[in-house]
């Protein structure tokens, strides 16, 4: 069983300019808030692979990869989803080198494993966590869910307010 790390002391790796490591690791993962609604990570210590390679001049390149889901409500229909998330994220920090060029996941040689596990989550999930890919939600006039009522579900239009006058006129 990898260890939970939810941060990486650098400096511990001890890697000489060119030198690189794979670390297994087990990361805590937090859920988001989309739309109003909280979706947990799943399962709750993500595994992930961490390549930590030291660059000459200075500074580490580090490559993250894992998968984890995201459970919570479907954005249309409101049943239980959990869409599968695959992250393959890569940062660069070299101090000094400019804003561009520094990872505000590491700090004073400590990499926040966990906090850039949250945002790669975040940026790599889906813009609407949904049950399926063809979820045709609920029914906006009866709340009904269209995925189990089928293409048949209809209800009948109600007049035009705007013409409601005109009912009102006899014709002889």
């Amino acid at each position: 069983m990898a260890p939970i790390a939810p941060d990486l002391d650098l400096d511990a790796l001890r890697l000489t300019p060119g030198e690189g490591r794979r670390l297994a690791l087990e990361v805590p993962a937090e859920g988001l808030t989309l739309g109003g609604e909280r979706y947990d990570a799943s399962p709750s210590n993500v595994p992930v692979k961490l390549e930590v390679s030291r660059m000459s001049g200075g500074g580490y390149a580090l490559h993250l990869r894992f998968t984890a889901s995201l459970a919570g409500p479907c954005m249309r229909c409101l049943q239980p989803a959990a869409p599968v998330v695959e992250v393959d994220a890569r940062e660069v920090d070299r101090p000094g080198e400019g804003e561009e060029l520094q990872s505000p996941y590491v700090r004073e040689e400590r990499l926040d494993v966990a906090a850039w596990v949250r945002d790669a989550i975040a940026l790599s999930g889906p813009a609407k966590v949904l049950c399926r890919e063809d979820c045709a939600g609920l029914c906006p006039v009866c709340a009904a869910d269209l995925n189990e009522a089928g293409p048949d579900h209809s209800h009948e239009t109600a007049p035009d307010p705007r013409w409601s006058k005109l009912r009102e006129l006899k014709l002889d």
